[in-house]
């Protein structure tokens, strides 16, 4: 078995931003621009999918799925305006899911989140 390595870590949060585990990442949390607009949210939660990505020399063109966590899941044009200026064609499979956040800012905070899986063998 190979070794698990895990990168940025919050011990406040007891939370792993990106484990590399074989040939696969997994990235979660994914969030940025918290209180801004819809597609600030989302370009600020994948900046920072690509920052962690990075971190273990990866793209965004590395991921092959998504999990889509939206406040208001009518927002999903939205995201997919964005995911076709970023990926670049390589397109993850995902899915979308609407929930409530448990996050400082209540409705007015957090509106989107993305969790992932890379491939980086």
């Amino acid at each position: 078995m190979g070794e698990i390595e895990r990168y940025d870590i919050s011990e406040e949060w007891a939370h792993s931003g990106i484990i590399k585990a074989g040939d696969f990442c997994f990235l979660s949390y994914c969030v940025g621009n918290i209180g801004g607009t819809i597609e600030e949210q989302i370009n600020g939660a994948f900046d920072q999918m690509e920052k962690r990505l990075a971190m273990v020399g990866l793209t965004l063109e590395s991921v092959v799925q998504m999990d889509c966590l939206f406040r208001d899941v009518w927002n999903i044009p939205v995201m997919e305006k964005i995911i076709k200026e970023r990926f670049k064609g390589k397109y993850p499979v995902r899915k979308s899911i609407q929930t409530e956040f448990a996050h400082v800012g209540g409705k007015e905070g957090l509106q989107f989140q993305a969790d992932a899986v890379a491939y980086c063998g």
